[in-house]
């Protein structure tokens, strides 16, 4: 009776990495299947020397975490926060007949759950399901269809992670010691940083031309507007005018081989007196058709690039929003790098296709796409909507940035499967005198996928306005009427400075790192000092400067693109069994000229003050980085001065002005502007690492008092500060008066997101006012102006919501509303919501109409939508997984499970570690 009994509660332990994904699953798995989450990886190499077991410390490898010299063995630990988790997984285990790694498909996801195996050392059947969706048909599918842990994919990943290692910790103590503490080298991050070195240094070395040239502004008819349009001019006397493609980036002048005509302000404004007398007439007229096809699927690396385009959104930010819209079951799986659909989406495709938009929108067949991204991998599908519905956005329980995600990837999964959209380009030639303009138009025949999704912008249907721009109808030797005849000059840009969305795109296109690994890499050297943010651009330090010098020169292979590129190309080869990983981990370090003996070898050779310098070509002071930043130095009359740099400053932006300024600063002291009349003590001028500011009081008038300082506004200049303007910043924030309504204080000020104006906790950041001089009347019209967005952006984004109509109390007790929301006005109560029907006005409904959608609403569940109440969670798994932890086990019986003593253990190659040694440290196993 009792093994019967035994039998009857007995379950499937399902292991997943985070709980929202464990949420989802339950709801398509039986009862008898309780699903966990892991909460990420379980055990890694230490992260500091603290983690490292005391039966190891000693070992000359300990620091690294691998035995080299062993078949480079790593030593995993299972971190004090994952402790309790994989105690909680034993005590689960203990009563399950089967264990389910269900783990992401991916490398990381296979080697979580090869962690996991090792770790738990199960006594039960273990199988590996592996899906790209989670949608009950596709965990269905996934549970018929297990297989066993992939170890290839394991090696390659674990390969991954042990170079990572290699690199890290053997590159980046020479760095500590040769440039500054704290500093970092890696593997892929070190040839990031580069490629942004690389395009500041490009824009150090640009020199600006300058050009001018003349825009028409003509009429086929005065008094129609829609027959005027705008003409460029390309040529006088049969000469080609210069434009910023013809000028030396190098020198700022025009090239040698070029022979066009460079006009200066005054040449350019004579020819425009004289042309505007002469007659306009169009001499040649050309047409000609043009298809435009629909961007392929979203991957991770073009997904992340368009939502930060069209979103402002951040890799990190797309990332984390893209796993959890996976993890919910709305998309399919977000680390891919592939470009392929499922035969289920193509259709589901286009029936949504021929729903919304119609046949003729359809394309003729279904379109495919192949993968052209180096080190491709086509194991994945593309990122789609999951399941056979294509559900759009407002279908679905989502708002805010969630909603913005997932209607972008639904938006370019539909166009593909849209019929090509078809342009007409026009371009008509008009000379005047001996001078020649050209006008360009665009018709759109046929929007096509323009209907549905058009690349870098967030409205199809604004977009399809900018892409129509026709030029009214023309005809060859009509003469037209020029209105206005514009001179206009222009200066040459240097290369713009990276994004996050060109830097992965850069990063994909020469095959280094991984998609998946591409919001992790940029978030990391921002954190490490090697990058800053200015506005979207990613700007290097001098730090990045001086270790990309240094690794250039000593290591160059660890940063240059192609060696980087073949390393993933070997990480590839090894996920698929082509190549050996322990060969190819020796060979990389201990080899002949491996890591390992190039770090011995040049270590002693490289100058500690030539590493720490950082080269600028036309400036007579040094930059050099030390222990509190970069900074100048430069000898003035036999004295060596210092001035520190602002640790917001691009390297490219440093010019001999700038220094002589801030060397200047240093040697003359403060500048004293003035006397406060209020407190009688002196205002200065100071320069600190971030720039220039004023003080009020030096530090023997203020005592032990800090003294008061206000940094200088954002395009303010030094040598234009005076008393009055000193003292109107050292009296921010100040005080506008009292708001009307509440009668609290209004004042304006300048934080860290710069000047604001606040009014009972609530600051509105000042855009165009200036902060030193709005008044009371324009600061009650912002805060006011504020507010009305945030309601509309409430509204929109499913955030606060205005109340259309109190219909009274519910028979139950409760408010019922009517409300306004992101998808039009609906009724609620408590946590129901229910849309009104299109036909029903808001301020027509009664309290008898809204209880009856209300009950309608809560008699409903939503299909294939897992939901958090009681009742769902118990039908889908034990009665374990209702409650929000475990049951507890007797006092002494959890004390004797969390204090064990680790012990590290090194176990036969294919048999399990003995149950009595669950160690919280565990050398590797299971290796071949």
């Amino acid at each position: 009776m009792v093994g019967f009994l035994s039998e009857i509660i007995m379950t499937k332990l399902v292991i997943v990495e985070s709980p929202t994904k464990a949420k989802t699953i339950r709801g398509y798995l039986p009862k008898d299947y309780h699903v966990e989450a892991s909460m990420g990886h379980v055990r890694d190499l230490p992260a500091s020397a603290a983690e490292v077991p005391e039966a190891y410390k000693g070992e000359p490898w300990s620091r690294l975490g691998v035995n080299v010299e062993k078949e480079f063995d790593p030593l995993y630990v299972v971190p004090s926060t994952k402790r309790k988790v994989v105690t909680e997984l034993r005590r689960l285990l203990k009563d399950a007949d089967e264990l389910i790694l269900a783990t992401d498909e991916d490398r990381e996801g296979e080697s979580i759950g090869w962690h996991l195996f090792e770790v738990l050392q199960p006594k039960v059947p273990v199988r590996r399901m592996v899906f790209h969706e989670i949608t009950r048909e596709a965990i269905q599918k996934a549970l018929n269809e297990t297989r066993s842990i992939d170890q290839d994919l394991v090696h390659a990943q674990e390969t991954r992670r042990i170079l990572d290692r290699l690199v890290g910790y053997t590159v980046s103590p020479l760095l500590w010691k040769k440039i500054a503490r704290g500093l970092s080298a890696g593997r892929v991050q070190s040839v990031s940083v580069r490629l942004l070195v690389l395009r500041e240094r490009e824009r150090r070395a640009f020199r600006s031309g300058a050009y001018w040239d003349l825009k028409a502004f003509l009429n086929k008819r005065p008094d129609k507007p829609e027959h005027r349009f705008e003409a460029q001019l390309i040529s006088v006397g049969g000469v080609r005018v210069a434009s910023g493609r013809d000028f030396d980036e190098n020198t700022g002048k025009v090239a040698d081989a070029k022979s066009v005509l460079l006009l200066d302000q005054k040449q350019t404004e004579t020819l425009r007196e004289r042309l505007l007398k002469g007659l306009w007439r169009v001499t040649d007229l050309e047409e000609k058709e043009a298809t435009r096809a629909p961007a392929p699927p979203f991957t991770t690396s073009t997904l992340q690039q368009e939502a930060n385009r069209k979103l402002g959104m951040g890799a990190k930010e797309t990332m984390r929003i893209a796993q959890k819209l996976y993890e919910e079951g709305h998309i399919t799986y977000m680390r891919t790098d592939s470009v392929n659909l499922s035969d289920q989406a193509v259709n589901a495709a286009r029936r949504r296709v021929t729903e919304l938009y119609g046949q003729q929108y359809l394309s003729d067949k279904p379109r495919r796409y192949s993968t052209k991204t180096k080190n491709a991998q086509e194991a994945h599908e593309a990122i789609r909507p999951a399941g056979d519905q294509m559900a759009p956005a407002d279908a679905l329980p989502i708002a805010g940035e969630e909603r913005r995600l997932y209607d972008l990837i639904w938006k370019r999964t539909v166009a593909t499967q849209m019929a090509n959209a078809r342009l007409k380009f026009t371009t008509a030639t008009i000379a005047v005198e001996d001078a020649v303009f050209r006008a360009s138009g665009r018709t759109v025949l046929f929007p096509g996928f323009f209907r549905a999704y058009v690349e870098g912008s967030d409205d199809p249907e604004a977009a399809l306005e900018s892409q129509d721009a026709p030029l009214p109808p023309l005809v060859v030797d009509e003469v037209v009427d020029c209105r206005d005849l514009e001179a206009q000059g222009h200066e040459t840009k240097p290369p713009a400075r990276y994004t996050e969305a060109t830097l992965v795109k850069a990063l994909e296109a020469e095959g280094i790192g991984r998609p998946s690994t591409y919001a992790t890499i940029i978030d990391t050297i921002q954190q490490r000092g090697y990058v800053f943010k200015q506005r979207k651009e990613l700007v290097p330090t001098f730090t990045a400067f001086a270790v990309t010098q240094l690794m250039e020169d000593h290591f160059h292979d660890l940063v240059d693109l192609g060696f980087t590129a073949n390393m993933e190309q070997q990480l590839d080869d090894i996920a698929t069994g082509e190549t050996d990983w322990l060969a190819y981990l020796r060979h990389f370090y201990l080899g002949a000229g491996g890591l390992e003996s190039q770090v011995k070898a040049k270590e002693a050779n490289i100058d500690a003050r030539a590493a720490s310098g950082v080269g600028l070509e036309d400036l007579s002071a040094e930059v050099r980085i030390g222990q509190f930043g970069p900074f100048i130095s430069k000898e003035v009359n036999g004295e060596r001065l210092t001035a520190g740099l602002p640790p917001d400053l691009p390297p490219a932006d440093l010019s001999e002005e700038m220094v002589t300024q801030l060397l200047s600063q240093k040697l003359d002291g403060p500048k004293i502007i003035g006397e406060d009349p209020s407190t009688k003590l002196s205002v200065l001028l100071k320069v600190g690492p971030y720039g220039p500011y004023v003080q009020l009081g030096d530090e023997e008038q203020n005592g032990k008092t800090k003294p008061k300082r206000a940094s200088l506004l954002k395009g303010m200049e030094a040598g234009h500060v005076d008393l009055d303007l000193a003292l109107k910043l050292l009296n921010l924030p100040r005080t506008l008066g009292e708001h009307p309504e509440t009668g609290k204080e209004v004042k304006a000020g300048v934080g860290r997101f710069g000047p604001y104006v606040v009014h009972d906790g609530t600051f509105v950041s000042l855009k165009a006012d200036n902060v030193l001089e709005i008044e009371l009347e324009r600061a009650l019209e912002v805060l006011a102006g504020a507010a009305d967005r945030k309601g509309k952006r409430g509204e929109n984004s499913g955030g606060s919501k205005s109340v259309l109509k109190a219909l009274g109390d519910h028979p139950n007790g409760g408010p019922v509303q009517v409300l306004s929301g992101r998808y039009g006005p609906y009724v609620s109560y408590q946590k129901i919501n229910a849309t009104l029907p299109k036909e029903v006005k808001p301020e027509d409904v009664t309290m008898v109409q809204a209880l009856e959608w209300i009950a309608e609403k809560a008699g409903k569940q939503p299909t294939g939508k897992p939901t958090a109440s009681r009742k769902k969670v118990t039908n889908a798994t034990t009665d374990d997984a209702v409650k929000p932890a475990a049951p507890k086990k007797p006092a002494a019986t959890r004390k004797a499970v969390t204090t064990k003593k680790a012990v590290a253990t090194k176990a036969p190659t294919k048999k399990p570690v003995a149950k009595k040694k669950p160690a919280s440290t565990v050398k590797h196993q299971n290796r071949r």
